[in-house]
């Protein structure tokens, strides 16, 4: 029969030396538990202000279209401005307070919860 090697160095089974842990050695070691410093997503951010402001200028103008002050057409050109207004404008608002709230360390919310373009 033919003993067994290791096969990540080439070495007999036989011919390794093996040794007790210390038995104050619980395998952790404290750098594992470190949390390094938060990875701001600037990209992300910038996006989400973007999103916020054409969001928050849509709803201005299908507001100002419905009531009338800028152009008496009625509410078929209102309704679809307004209604993309307000699909731009959530994400870029949500993604915004949650930048906020984490820059001011607030538990519960980190940079982590905001989608990071970078690859």
């Amino acid at each position: 029969m033919s003993s067994r090697t290791n096969l990540t160095a080439g070495i007999p089974s036989s011919k390794v030396k093996y040794s007790k842990l210390s038995s104050t050695d619980d395998g952790y070691i404290d750098l594992q538990f470190k949390k390094s410093p938060p990875k701001i997503p600037y990209k992300a951010i910038a996006l989400a202000v973007v999103l916020f402001m054409i969001g928050t200028f849509l709803i201005v103008i299908g507001a100002l279209l419905l009531a009338g002050y800028i152009s008496k057409g009625g509410t078929d050109r209102a309704i679809p401005v307004l209604i993309i207004g307000i699909l731009v404008f959530l994400p870029g608002f949500y993604h915004l307070r949650i930048a906020y709230y984490a820059s001011r360390g607030y538990r519960g919310y980190s940079y982590d919860d905001i989608p990071d373009f970078d690859d």
